[in-house]
């Protein structure tokens, strides 16, 4: 049997709301501050880590390859070599699998993965005519020239192309996320009421967890820019005072004369960073390393990018129907909260026999997700949902929570832009 893989330890900085305090951070800022923390809390001398593999979705132009630049940000060594992973939503657990397929393949033996994000600085693109325009006044070479594509600009022109917006739209489909969460609140009947209250269930569930502090355990406290006067400490996101009736006050962003999706039942973007270090169990055990948790087993999944909400159910079908597993062998679950709409729809699929049927292409419902070993700390709603860094955040916070619980086995998922799902096998003993 090929050996599990050995998560050593893992950090992340808070996840705060994009535009707000660590707005003055670039991605690749974020990514170098965890990879150094890590370091330095496992003790991990830097001659042996063989690679950096990082994942990141909304890739600055600034730090080409990010992964690299962080590498050098952090004072890894310069023959250290690096590179990004990109998986959107995923990004952060395709840089775990990479690692691992690249031990089991004998390319090293000691890696740090993550993923980092930072939304607040997402670029604003000029159109396609207005970048037409300059282009050609840099060419022009005389005034007649230079006077006639000026007289040809228009104020509208200078309408920016948002890269968010464009990043969250689907190009083969034309839905943005949204859009496709709320084809799946129509299909599953699923009423504003209950995305609501699911995602009050989350503001409680993060606000218990940071109180109790149980979410300090896996961050990193970082000082803000520009001028680092004051230190972060903890998830911005969280609405200690959420209640269903703020909730209901709120109007549908994505369809706004009969929709159900608000601002508030779906998660924020987000900026944050995480990193993890890896390697085989045999090699941890030579280190005198006592690992965090294992990686078991894996599986992505494909599906139709208007319905990409549904990831975690195809993905979990094709990992357990490889595994072995059953849904009843989960101790704990993290499913991604990109919408409420999207979690609840999966509760449904996952214990829908007709459903496991007509899609999945088995004969009865995968098992029923039981709402007390679901995101026990809060999710994405609550926390936030920095794209690239995710992964490394379901990863970290669920090999934590079992071992605070002294459980064995969780499921991590999501489901990625694009019509993909994610499921992992996650072990502490």
């Amino acid at each position: 049997m090929k050996q599990r893989l050995a998560i050593v330890e893992g950090i992340r900085t808070p996840f705060c709301k994009a535009g707000s305090v660590m707005s003055g951070l670039q991605a690749d800022d974020l990514g170098a501050m965890v990879v150094k923390e890590l370091i330095a809390k496992t003790e991990i001398p830097p001659h042996l880590i063989d690679e950096l593999i990082m994942g990141n979705v909304g890739q600055p132009s600034n730090a080409c390859n990010i992964a690299r630049v962080i590498a050098l940000k952090a004072g890894l060594p310069e023959d250290l070599s690096a590179y990004t992973v990109h998986r959107n939503c995923a990004s952060g657990l395709q840089s775990i699998s990479s690692g691992y397929e690249k031990l089991l393949a004998g390319q090293g033996e000691v890696l740090i993965v993550g993923g980092t994000e930072s939304m607040s600085n997402y670029p604003f693109k000029f159109s396609k005519k207005m970048t037409y325009l300059l282009s050609e006044l840099i060419k022009a070479r005389t005034v007649t020239d230079k006077l006639r594509l000026l007289c040809s600009f228009r104020p509208q022109d200078l309408k920016p192309v948002i890269a968010i917006v464009e990043g969250l739209t689907d190009p083969t489909c034309g839905l943005n996320m949204g859009q496709t969460a709320e084809i799946l609140a129509s299909e599953f009947s699923i009423s504003r009421e209950q995305q609501d209250a699911f995602a009050l269930q989350s503001h409680l569930n993060a606000d218990r967890a940071q109180q109790k502090g149980i979410l300090s355990e896996e961050i990193l406290s970082i000082f803000l820019a520009p001028h680092y006067p004051k230190v972060q400490h903890h998830d911005n996101s969280i609405r200690e005072d959420q209640s269903l009736e703020k909730l209901a006050k709120l109007k549908p962003f994505f369809n706004k004369l009969n929709g159900t999706i608000t601002v508030a039942n779906a998660c924020p973007i987000s900026d944050g960073a995480g990193a993890l270090l890896i390697m085989l169990e045999d090699k941890a055990r030579e280190l005198g390393y006592q690992p965090l948790g294992y990686l078991s087993d894996y599986s992505y999944a494909g599906l139709a990018p208007d319905h990409m909400g549904l990831g975690p159910v195809y993905a979990t079908a094709k990992l357990l129907k490889k595994s072995g597993l059953k849904m009843q062998d989960f101790d704990l679950i993290e499913l991604n909260e990109a919408f409420a709409a999207q979690v609840l729809a999966n509760e449904s699929a996952f214990s829908s026999t007709l459903f496991a049927q007509k899609f999945l292409g088995q004969d009865k419902a995968l098992g029923s997700i039981d709402k007390t070993l679901l995101n026990v700390n809060g999710g994405a709603i609550a926390l936030g949902h920095p794209v690239g860094a995710t992964g490394t955040r379901l990863v970290l916070t669920l090999l934590k929570e079992l071992r605070r619980r002294n459980k064995n086995r969780g499921l991590a998922t999501l489901c990625i832009g694009g019509g993909q799902g994610a499921a992992f096998v996650l072990e502490v003993q």
